[in-house]
């Protein structure tokens, strides 16, 4: 069965997958098991706030764009952001790893290349974060750590938790891994601080979402994913997204929900031929032909794994996160007041120790 059905399957009604809830039963019991032992085996917290975006549900959801718009708003504020990363996908001989600019998606990974672009923050890759989140501090690359996916890292001290979904698809069936999408009960939403629903409908004035999937929180917020440029991947030629209308358009997705990232070129006013493939897919020179006249489209993340052989009709579509105003400021607010006590607590270590 391949894992296109298997999702589609998992985002329907009904529970056609019901009959691997022992499965489901024993992926609970296990992933509870790993949470609890590495929650007792988790370090000291750090001394700068570590804020985490993550998901509970397998698929894409739109982590790393809500990363790279809350990485710019710490910017704007005077922050000094590190990114980690476990660089899913790459390869290092060695870590922790600092992205550059020259890195290969190959050795970094697709998505912390991607961010490393996007941003000019350092971005750090290691499978054990919790190790490349001490190197980041000791090589003083920042005052606050901010972890692109990892959710269930739970050996990772944190200080804040952003859970994001795509709004359209939700929770699919509420069911756990391999029966439906969930990696953790939906009563986990309790513990995060911000719960973010890419797609949803801004509310009047900015303010939050009452509930979403049966649960009430305090701090449920909109989130949307705006295209802003056209970037030919050869000559670095920029267009508006407007260049899209009426265009025959190969639409190249290896990304967790590519369905979302076609409609949205349909939306634009490209006449689309959908072309998906897996998350994180290792594109190859073969994978980005194209018929007489059609423009070769694909996302950011796909994109840095294709430079050094992409034809001259290839293009990429970024697309910006916009949040609302009082998320943006809630969500300063949380980070200046971690930010104080942790400071406190640090300096009663000190004047004790």
């Amino acid at each position: 069965m391949s894992a296109g059905l298997i999702e589609r399957l998992w985002y329907q009604q009904g529970k056609p997958l019901a009959v691997l809830s022992p499965l489901a039963w024993l992926y609970r019991t296990v992933a509870e098991s790993k949470r609890r032992k590495a929650w007792q085996a988790r370090n000291e917290p750090l001394p700068v706030p570590v804020v985490v975006v993550g998901n509970i549900t397998a698929g894409g959801t739109g982590k790393s764009p809500l990363t790279a718009r809350l990485v710019q708003r710490m910017q704007q504020e005077g922050w000094r952001p590190v990114i980690l990363s476990r660089g899913y996908g790459g390869k290092s001989d060695r870590y922790p790893l600092l992205v550059s600019h020259t890195t290969p998606a190959t050795v970094s990974g697709d998505e912390p290349l991607m961010l490393a672009l996007a941003t000019s923050c350092p971005v750090v890759v290691d499978p054990d974060r919790c190790r490349g989140a001490h190197w980041a501090l000791e090589q003083q690359l920042g005052d606050v750590l901010i972890c692109d996916d990892g959710l269930q890292h739970y050996r990772l001290p944190r200080d804040i938790e952003l859970a994001v979904f795509d709004d359209r698809r939700g929770v699919g069936n509420g069911a756990l891994i391999p029966v439906g999408p969930l990696r953790e009960p939906v009563s986990r939403l309790a513990t995060v601080d911000f719960v973010v629903l890419n797609g949803a409908e801004f509310p009047p004035s900015g303010q939050q979402i009452d509930e979403f999937a049966g649960i009430e929180h305090p701090d449920i917020h909109a989130m949307a994913l705006r295209p802003s440029s056209l970037v030919n991947l050869n000559s670095g030629e920029t267009l508006t997204p407007g260049a899209l209308q009426g265009q025959s358009v190969r639409a190249v997705a290896g990304i967790g929900n590519p369905s979302r990232f076609f409609d949205t070129l349909r939306s634009l006013g490209a006449r689309v031929q959908e072309a998906p493939y897996a998350d994180h897919h290792r594109f190859r020179p073969q994978d980005l032909g194209s018929r007489p006249g059609e423009w070769l489209v694909m996302t950011a993340k796909d994109a840095v794994k294709c430079r050094d052989f992409a034809p001259d009709n290839a293009w990429v579509l970024t697309v910006d996160a916009c949040l609302s105003e009082p998320f943006e400021h809630r969500f300063l607010e949380r980070l200046r007041r971690c930010s104080k006590l942790l400071h406190q607590q640090n300096t009663e270590r000190t004047h004790h120790g």
